[in-house]
């Protein structure tokens, strides 16, 4: 079964946005993933779904390295530019810095990073396999800063969204007839 671009079931997935960096044959390089991904705490291990012919796939593919910074609320803009150009047709960086959006240098790698994100996390590649119509680039953390208070755009259904009310737990005595039951019931 296919899951197209735009359908329903694509629909139904909320994610993140990855704005994964990359310098390499294609220069300096910018797009927004919304398939990013955090796979392992120790390691840490970061994936990132880039379709074939893009910039950055190449680059990643040259230097063996990547950065991954996740977008924050308030860089709806900046991941919409990052994400609707290509970067074999525009120098995505050059045109975001001239808009006002700023970057700060990688500590380990190459590439840039964005400033003003919720985390930086710089990716040595660990493994490159294809599924389906995507490659899933597999990163080992080298170095990382987590922004505190700094939040997460969401992306869903083709639109950026901040976070909301966050949904309580059960009330106590509701939470310990759950793990009764789920106690009745172990193997």
């Amino acid at each position: 079964m296919d899951i197209p671009y735009g359908s329903t079931a694509h629909h139904a997935f909320v994610t993140n946005v990855g704005l994964v960096t990359s310098t390499g044959p294609q220069g300096e390089n910018i797009m927004a993933a919304e398939w990013t991904h955090h796979l392992s705490y120790k390691p840490g291990i970061i994936a990132v779904c880039l379709g074939p012919s893009k910039a950055t796939t190449e680059n990643i593919r040259a230097t063996k390295e990547f950065g991954v910074s996740i977008a924050a609320e308030n860089q709806n803009v900046l991941s919409s530019l990052a994400g609707g150009y290509s970067g074999k047709k525009v120098k995505k960086m050059d045109a975001l810095r001239e808009l006002g959006f700023r970057f700060v240098p990688g500590k380990v790698i190459k590439a840039p990073l964005v400033e003003g994100a919720a985390i930086h996390v710089e990716c040595r590649l660990m493994e490159e396999r294809v599924y389906g119509d995507h490659i899933l680039f597999v990163g080992e953390a080298v170095e990382g800063t987590d922004f505190e208070g700094i939040l997460p755009v969401i992306y869903n259904r083709g639109k950026y969204w901040k976070f909301g009310d966050q949904i309580q737990k059960p009330p106590e005595e509701e939470l310990n007839r759950i793990k009764a039951v789920m106690e009745k019931h172990a193997k």
